[in-house]
């Protein structure tokens, strides 16, 4: 995805009609957002938000949902157990170390793997352009079908982030999800379960210069490439 992605993804709302405002440290989630766009909004990545809000899955918040999207303040040194202790001239007190944080998890194709992939279009397949960007370009006609290229839940389907216009994103597992970009229109909502197959958009050109289907499959909020996962192409 584009830099996104402010899961990818995904991350994963229907389109806000005025830019994120925080209050101080936080914010509060509309309709619309993604902890993607939420990231881009306030200049940081999905994967600090979610750490610092403590969300195991990055791609589910909700509405009314109060995330912090600034940074949490620096550790702050203990206050000195006695009197004594403070009025010692010759000793102080060791700076507190900040606490790391966990790094998110390494994206697999392991779990992808035991999926049933299937082509989410018909087409020329090509490499995107942009070095942002981890999944593949489906070129072909306006109009022509998009499928669900395995079994999942709807978790967006709108034109919310810069860069993709009419986008849907599928979770299939706690952890992969699969991106369909620059759709002329979309055909499910948010919410709705659909199969493997299941015709899900239309193909388009809304923020592109070509008609086209950009696809992705990501693992822990994190692209891995999609064409190994896929059924080899009918020479």
């Amino acid at each position: 995805m584009r830099r996104y992605i402010p899961v990818l993804l995904v991350a994963l709302l229907a389109a806000c009609a005025s830019p994120p405002v925080a209050d101080g440290d936080f914010y509060t989630v509309r309709r619309g957002d993604t902890l993607i766009a939420l990231g881009r909004a306030f200049g940081y990545s999905h994967h600090e938000l979610a750490t610092w809000n403590r969300l195991s899955d990055e791609d589910e918040i909700h509405v009314g949902q109060v995330l912090r999207v600034k940074p949490p303040p620096a550790a702050r040194t203990r206050p000195a157990e006695s009197a004594a202790v403070r009025k010692a001239p010759d000793r102080k007190p060791a700076a507190a170390e900040p606490k790391k944080e966990a790094p998110p998890p390494a994206p697999s194709s392991a779990e992808a793997e035991r999926l049933n992939w299937m082509w989410p279009a018909q087409g020329k397949l090509s490499a995107t352009t942009d070095r942002n960007q981890k999944g593949i370009d489906i070129s072909g006609t306006t109009g022509q079908p998009v499928w669900a290229a395995e079994a999942g839940k709807v978790t967006y389907a709108g034109r919310g982030i810069r860069g993709y216009g009419n986008m849907i994103i599928v979770k299939h597992s706690r952890t992969l999800l699969s991106v369909y970009a620059h759709n002329k229109s979309i055909m499910v909502k948010e919410g709705q379960t659909v199969n493997r197959g299941q015709q899900i958009a239309e193909m388009g050109d809304t923020d592109s210069r070509t008609v086209k289907l950009y696809f992705e499959i990501r693992s822990n909020g994190k692209p891995i490439n999609p064409v190994p996962l896929l059924p080899k192409p009918r020479s």
